[in-house]
């Protein structure tokens, strides 16, 4: 950017509080430091953010057959692998561009995310409504993520010891219970599992929201008092 130089940016405090990271980081490490000198960062940024369009196909795919539902597991491991590799081998390798990396990151999270939705909304197991409201609801708590992390200086990775792992590993059963039951009947009422699954994760992720909007504004209330 010009006239900003890089002594102007403090990269961010990251916060990493969910239940598998202290393992998902060992992991991590241990692959970084065996991948070939010739894939980079942006290598994998560019394989992750792919793996998420193609599980969205996938979704829309299933509306036909339903084993591209398994397909959609191959394709959040894939996603998995680039999403979170690419900073530890940026950190692994000292090729870090906190700026271009923290930017690339999350622009290609909110693109990939929108195709994941949108494939569950046209896959037929997962009503357009819900579906959009999930996307809403991503939407909305990744701002405050974003909002915190300018305002604060802390990134956080996890909400209540989730983060983006545990939501994919639960992503994946899910496709597995919907793969055998895509409908439950809920006080005598069928319902699609999914739709279920959807108004959960809307509820949940709503609750983080209101959560942590409150606490950082008090927090940044605090730090501006007037008097």
């Amino acid at each position: 950017m010009a006239g900003v130089r890089m002594a102007d940016f403090k990269d961010a405090e990251r916060k990493q509080l969910s239940m598998l990271a202290s393992a998902e980081k060992r992991v991590l490490v241990w692959l970084a430091r065996r991948m070939p000198a010739w894939v980079n960062s942006d290598h994998l940024t560019l394989l992750g953010f792919v793996a998420m369009i193609a599980a969205g196909a996938c979704y829309w795919l299933a509306r036909y057959d339903r084993r591209m539902l398994l397909a959609v597991i191959a394709a959040l491991a894939v996603n998995w692998f680039g999403d979170s590799l690419d900073g530890t081998l940026a950190r692994v390798r000292n090729r870090l561009r906190p700026r271009y990396g923290f930017y690339v990151d999350h622009i290609t999270d909110a693109i990939g995310t929108f195709f994941l939705m949108g494939g569950l909304a046209l896959s037929g197991y997962m009503s357009p409504y819900i579906a959009l409201g999930l996307l809403i609801a991503y939407f909305l708590l990744s701002i405050e993520v974003y909002l915190t992390t300018y305002t604060i200086g802390s990134f956080h990775l996890s909400f209540w010891s989730f983060g983006p792992t545990e939501l994919r590993i639960l992503l994946c059963i899910g496709n597995l219970a919907l793969f055998w039951r895509p409908v439950v009947r809920i006080a005598g009422r069928p319902c699609l599992l999914f739709d279920v699954g959807g108004a959960v994760g809307i509820c949940g992720m709503g609750a983080m929201l209101v959560w942590a909007a409150v606490r950082h504004t008090r927090q940044l209330y605090n730090a501006e008092r007037l008097p």
